[in-house]
């Protein structure tokens, strides 16, 4: 396809927005409960994309791109609510890594919904990347797991059905409708849930303020417009591949700006998740077809 160098060069710049996102959000999260968040971000996304994409409702509603739009912007709440609830329970670098399960979870889950079996490359990738989680969650006696790591894994099984479901439909359908959709759907879920969810609560520090103008308007708005574009010229398999360098941007993010790295054992796991995203993702073991004679 002509246009999947400038797709997949979309999506890398969308890493390096979201990578840098990770330290600012924690830190907001000290100012502001997590849901609440939520609806300031997607809340402010959803204006900024109904004022860019003002004109799109004049070809008419299809009740199935409204409908598919919903469906991916269930799963785009699901992995930011667990993503930004997980992160007050544990740090920037470790919640990047297991968020970047996702580039594992891509292919499984597109096999398990289109049945088709995982190859060996793929089954080898998990169990990599299995063997990295634990060594980066596991603290203390065996079975012991951080909440915020474990809320974290849940993000990444919601980010992978995300990616999948978006895949599935950003050929189909406008990427204009799927953008405003996705987003207002999600900030419609965390308007519904975050007054009996949580225990309110908002200081209008300027980290909270830059966290919500970065996030609404650069991470979600704009990130998820290209996401919507760029799938159209892509595979799912492809988005996940790029997306793995999320964990590292933010990894180095939030070394440079706030202090805050990995323990060597930690380290270790990431290397281990990282290895398990290639194999599943480059796929050395599976075995070549031949053309028969």
């Amino acid at each position: 396809m002509k246009r999947r160098p400038a797709a997949e060069a979309a999506l890398v710049f969308n890493t390096l927005v979201w990578g840098a996102t990770f330290v600012l959000v924690k830190s907001a999260l000290g100012a502001v409960s997590p849901l609440l968040f939520l609806v300031l971000r997607f809340g402010l996304a959803t204006c900024a994309l109904l004022l860019l994409f003002r004109g799109f409702g004049k070809a008419g509603f299809r009740w199935r791109e409204v409908g598919a739009g919903a469906l991916v912007g269930v799963f785009l709440f699901a992995g930011y609510a667990f993503q930004t609830i997980g992160l007050r329970f544990t740090t920037a670098p470790k919640s990047a890594f297991i968020t970047g399960l996702t580039s594992v979870m891509v292919p499984l889950l597109a096999a398990l919904v289109y049945r088709v079996r995982p190859g060996i490359s793929e089954v080898a990738g998990v169990t990599v990347a299995t063997a990295g989680l634990g060594l980066m969650t596991l603290e203390g006696s065996i079975g012991s797991i951080g909440r915020g790591d474990l809320l974290t894994l849940c993000c990444a099984v919601a980010f992978a059905a995300h990616i999948v479901t978006l895949g599935h439909f950003s050929e189909q359908m406008r990427f204009e409708v799927l953008s405003v959709m996705q987003v207002a759907t999600a900030a419609v879920l965390a308007l519904s849930l975050f007054s009996w969810a949580e225990k309110p609560y908002l200081q209008w520090r300027p980290v909270v303020v830059y966290a919500i103008l970065i996030t609404g308007l650069l991470a979600t708005a704009l990130a998820f417009t290209i996401q919507a574009w760029a799938q159209r010229y892509t595979t799912a398999t492809r988005t996940a591949l790029i997306y793995m360098l999320e964990p590292v941007n933010a990894w180095i993010t939030s070394w440079w700006i706030a202090g805050e790295g990995l323990s060597g054992r930690a380290a270790a796991g990431a290397v281990l998740i990282l290895s398990g995203v290639l194999l599943v993702e480059m796929k050395p073991l599976n075995p070549r077809l031949h053309p028969s004679k």
